[in-house]
């Protein structure tokens, strides 16, 4: 998928600020945050910039090493690649996590911790089990799910009843087994009543924000295969977010005991919700336009609907063996490479199988460390020899 409009949003992660640099043309919630929440805007950058580099590290040892040079990039933006899908998702998972993170440590002032589960009972605190926190969050779910979300849960229903190519008559959904997914399923609630207390990550917000920000100018636009791919994989990284939330508890009592146990709900470290998205670039899944021209299907026949959750692509990847600036391709040739492996990152493979030339170097490293009262940790240079293998 090529074209000025195309290219012009994808852009966006590129130089985030070309968002606000026409200001008169936005409207709504995405005009405000250009004009006056500059602190909102700075976390949702940092949250762009922290896709960037998570992507960097989960490629680093693969042909394709998410390189976040501006023209190989721009090229891979260009198109409705599996590439583009990752970079698409891991992206708009960093804007959320960001805003999320920042409305945690209070450099928001327009949001805190989520407090919404923290019901209050004539001043009391209120004791609840495992059973009446998922009445809650299942409560509060449908109370913030978008239009938008709901708009796709009616699609995909609708799909189901008149399509072979989902799971139905085996009793199945896209969500899983036992039908719609959700979040706090993978959540593992303590036995017994708790208190919820401490402070919740607010993930709500952080999805709207990212939502707002980098599906603004897809959903202005006329449905196409691109736009609709794009904005599926934006929220698959989002959900990706939402669905790794755990609950973290704390015990309260004397000398130790647990009387009284406090637990919030917290997103874990950023790493972890890459990796799950590296998995779902593996198994993305490829798709077509259906007639209707608003949704999408699998492009090859009899085989099954993708879910919200996973990844989708329309074009194949180009070669990443050579270089080819056209797709953006830098090729492998000179990249280093592991000569004992017999993953991605081995040589066989990396090298395209074109081999690879062997050599040793001396480096100097810190060796010998000590700590020094107070604050102070002093090194040693050491030479050391390492093997080094990179791809012809």
């Amino acid at each position: 998928m090529t074209g000025f409009g195309w290219a012009e949003g994808t852009n966006i992660l590129l130089d985030p600020n070309l968002m606000c640099k026409k200001t008169r043309r936005l409207r709504g919630k995405l005009a405000e945050i250009c004009r006056h929440d500059s602190a909102l805007l700075k976390e949702i950058i940092n949250g762009i910039n922290l896709g960037f580099r998570e992507c960097e590290f989960q490629f680093r040892n693969r042909r394709w090493n998410c390189t976040i040079q501006r023209k190989s990039m721009r090229k891979i933006l260009m198109r409705d690649s599996r590439e583009t899908g990752f970079v698409n998702a891991i992206t708009a998972a960093g804007v959320t996590y960001a805003v999320t993170k920042a409305c945690t440590m209070g450099q928001l002032v327009e949001c805190s911790c989520d407090k919404s589960h923290m019901r209050r009972n004539g001043g009391q605190p209120q004791m609840v089990n495992a059973a009446t926190a998922e009445a809650a969050l299942e409560r509060q779910q449908r109370q913030q799910l978008p239009l938008e979300e709901q708009q796709y849960q009616r699609r995909q229903r609708f799909l189901n009843n008149g399509s072979s190519l989902t799971d139905l008559g085996r009793n199945r959904k896209p969500g899983g087994k036992r039908g719609r997914r959700k979040f706090w399923d993978n959540i593992k609630f303590p036995q017994g009543e708790w208190e919820w207390g401490g402070c919740s990550d607010n993930v709500n917000f952080g999805l709207r924000h990212s939502r707002v920000f980098l599906d603004a100018k897809q959903r202005q636009r006329r449905s196409d295969l691109g736009t609709l791919v794009k904005l599926h994989n934006n929220n698959a990284g989002r959900l990706a977010i939402r669905d790794a939330m755990r609950l973290e508890c704390k015990c309260h009592g004397l000398s130790g005991s647990c009387t009284v146990k406090t637990c919030w709900l917290k997103m874990p470290p950023f790493r972890e919700v890459a990796a799950r998205l590296r998995e779902r670039y593996d198994s993305a899944r490829k798709v077509a336009l259906r007639n209707d021209g608003n949704s999408l299907m699998p492009e090859m026949p009899h085989t099954r609907q993708a879910n919200k959750y996973q990844l989708v692509f329309a074009d194949d990847s180009p070669d990443f063996c050579t270089a080819n600036p056209k797709t953006g391709a830098l090729g492998t040739q000179d990249r280093e490479c592991n000569a004992t492996s017999y993953g991605y990152d081995s040589c066989d493979h990396l090298c395209c199988s074109r081999g690879h030339k062997h050599r040793v170097v001396a480096e100097y490293t810190n060796c010998k460390c000590v700590f020094k009262w107070c604050c102070e940790v002093t090194c040693e240079k050491c030479l050391e020899h390492r093997e080094v293998n990179t791809c012809l």
